[in-house]
């Protein structure tokens, strides 16, 4: 059965945050995260105050009443940039308004159906920010995918935990809002 998507606003998000935290548990136990208990109840400390972020959208899958891929961020206002960068970015980006995807998971059973292609799709239809910036484990299998997908490596940063990542970043078409 095809997966059925749902764009939530700030204030629908929190309906679904229950399920997005066992959802996390499952997709960050797997390596190269092996996130255990402790990190898992520092996403669900942290996430109710995403939604109170400028910008902020979610998108999740469901299949069957079961969340199976989710995917959200907001919007990092111009001139700031991913903490612990250890490059500074483009002076294009770091002046503009930029995507941050935040998350983007597949529940590993359904990878390789299209869910997170459709997810980051829906995820970044048109969005007001010129770019979209996300941090990527480059162990992580997923590190591939976004590569082929277009995202662009323009720095790395350390997690505090010390796993280094990559800082990548994809133009987003012209929204119509910004076209003149």
């Amino acid at each position: 059965m095809p997966a059925t998507y749902t764009v939530h606003t700030p204030e629908s998000a929190t309906a679904v945050f229950a399920a997005l935290v066992r959802l996390y548990a499952v997709v960050y136990a797997e390596p190269p995260y092996a996130e255990g208990p402790d990190q898992v109840a520092a996403f669900a400390a942290a996430l109710p105050a995403e939604p109170r972020r400028p910008g902020f959208a979610l998108v999740v899958a469901h299949d069957a009443g079961d969340l199976v891929g989710a995917a959200y961020g907001w919007t990092m206002t111009a001139g700031r940039w991913w903490t612990r960068a250890d490059v500074e970015p483009p002076a294009d980006l770091r002046a503009a308004d930029k995507f941050a995807v935040m998350e983007w998971v597949v529940h590993p059973v359904r990878r390789g159906e299209g869910i997170g292609a459709e997810l980051i799709r829906r995820l970044l239809d048109g969005r007001p920010e010129p770019w979209a910036t996300l941090a990527s484990n480059p162990s992580a299998s997923a590190r591939a995918i976004y590569q082929r997908a277009g995202w662009r490596q323009v720095g790395g940063s350390t997690m505090p935990d010390g796993t280094p990542t990559h800082l990548l970043a994809l133009p987003l078409p012209v929204a119509p809002a910004r076209r003149r």
